[in-house]
């Protein structure tokens, strides 16, 4: 059987980055693989809205704050693709969500012969030597069942989050009129003319969604429902914006966990709970539009907490609702919920190997092990913790990607 130098789980931005540093220091060979579930590139599938453009400058690409003359930079596939003069004149950092998903894909298509799609990794398990862990079998299957087996002498897992789901709303996640926004685009078609729909979430996507449905031809009713008192603006101002260049991470890691915790608490409104202003205004103006026109088919209901949800006998979602009016059931035909992403810093897929894993990650996003353990492990985007809120964002896949090839010594 064939033993790989490096085995990448999952195909993403990450990923991606990494084939492409790779290749540029002439070590991406036929001992490098991925293997990605998804059976084609896709980037936030479920969240490609029209008319939303990206949150971060395009020359956080790639490759660009490495290799800005690189062939994979997001110029370059605008001037392969001749748009270069055309979105100068644009005048704009920020190009649409599509756009930036087409580039993604472009440069994804440069992999095709190292990326197994439609196959997702089941099981990671040590192969022992002399008393050691010499390498790492990967298990993966595809849609059919059939299991591939494949081995590795290293491993870099970049599998992104998992759609977070509160508490009251876990024995709901199989209702076919509840969905998380990763997979609203999948599901907008259920909503028709004269339904009610939920929008649970303050944050960019719950402001998007809330927005997307507010324009929607079939005009439903909407509710947008936060605890917080009201939709906050990211701090997207230029010292601020500091903490998000790939030189942070440097200062994050030197830290203690408090001091950690301290830089957390101080840049939450970067990216956490908070929606871009142009779409705040947007939102405030269609409410405004309402109220001129007296009707009242969208709402914001802050300061309210969900005690708890549950599906009636006409398969409707039944909300409590608290706030300080007091505690009310109110229906609504779907359900969504922007409520974000977890990133466990271990991903389930390394238990068969945990005995040998130590607590910590080194700088270069490599697990401790002990001495028995031959193989490298990086992780990608769930080290939020020791290395910053940039981790699971674009903006240092550039830099990270030459870091972890620099740490493989392949």
């Amino acid at each position: 059987m064939k033993l790989y130098d490096v085995i990448g789980i999952g195909f993403g931005p990450a990923n991606l980055a990494l084939a492409i540093a790779l290749q540029e220091q002439n070590k991406l060979s036929d001992r490098v693989c991925f293997i990605e579930k998804q059976p084609d590139f896709l980037w936030h599938g479920g969240m490609l809205l029209d008319n939303t453009t990206m949150q971060i400058s395009f020359l956080k690409d790639l490759v660009s704050l490495r290799n800005p003359t690189s062939h994979f930079s997001f110029i370059n596939y605008l001037h392969h693709n001749k748009r270069l003069d055309s979105f100068i004149n644009l005048k704009t950092f920020y190009p649409s969500r599509h756009e930036f998903n087409d580039y993604l894909g472009w440069a994804a298509s440069h992999f095709r012969d190292h990326c197994h799609f439609g196959e997702q990794v089941c099981a990671v398990e040590p192969v022992l030597l002399d008393g050691q862990v010499d390498h790492l079998k990967v298990i993966s299957r595809d849609n059919e069942g059939q299991q591939s087996v494949r081995l590795t002498k290293h491993l870099v897992v970049s599998v992104g989050g998992s759609a977070k789901v509160p508490a009251p709303f876990d024995a709901l996640q199989d209702a076919e009129n509840v969905w998380h926004s990763s997979q609203y685009l999948h599901n907008k078609d259920k909503v028709q003319g004269g339904d009610r729909v939920a929008v649970i979430g303050a944050g960019q996507s719950g402001a998007e969604i809330f927005a997307d449905l507010a324009a929607m031809t079939e005009q439903p009713e909407v509710d947008m429902i936060m605890r917080a008192g009201a939709m906050k603006p990211a701090d997207s101002s230029p010292f601020v914006n500091e903490i998000f260049d790939p030189g942070f991470t440097d200062v994050v890691f030197s830290k203690s966990p408090e001091q950690r915790d301290r830089y957390f608490n101080e840049f939450r409104s970067t990216n956490y709970s908070v929606v871009d202003e142009p779409l705040i205004d947007h939102i405030y103006a269609s409410l405004y539009q309402q109220k001129l026109n007296g009707t009242d088919r969208l709402a914001i209901r802050n300061r309210t907490s969900v005690n708890g949800a549950r599906i009636n006998a006409e398969g409707k979602v039944v909300l409590e609702l608290e706030n300080v009016h007091g505690v009310s059931q109110v229906e609504y035909d779907q359900l969504v919920l922007a409520t974000g992403y977890q990133y466990p810093s271990r991903s389930p897929l390394l238990e068969q190997v945990s005995e040998w894993l130590q607590p910590n990650i080194t700088r270069h996003y490599q697990l401790e092990t002990s001495e028995q353990f031959k193989p490298k492990i990086f992780t990608q985007g769930v080290n939020e913790q020791t290395h910053g809120i940039s981790d699971s964002l674009l903006s240092i896949l550039a830099v990270r990607s030459a870091e972890i090839v620099d740490a493989l010594e392949l």
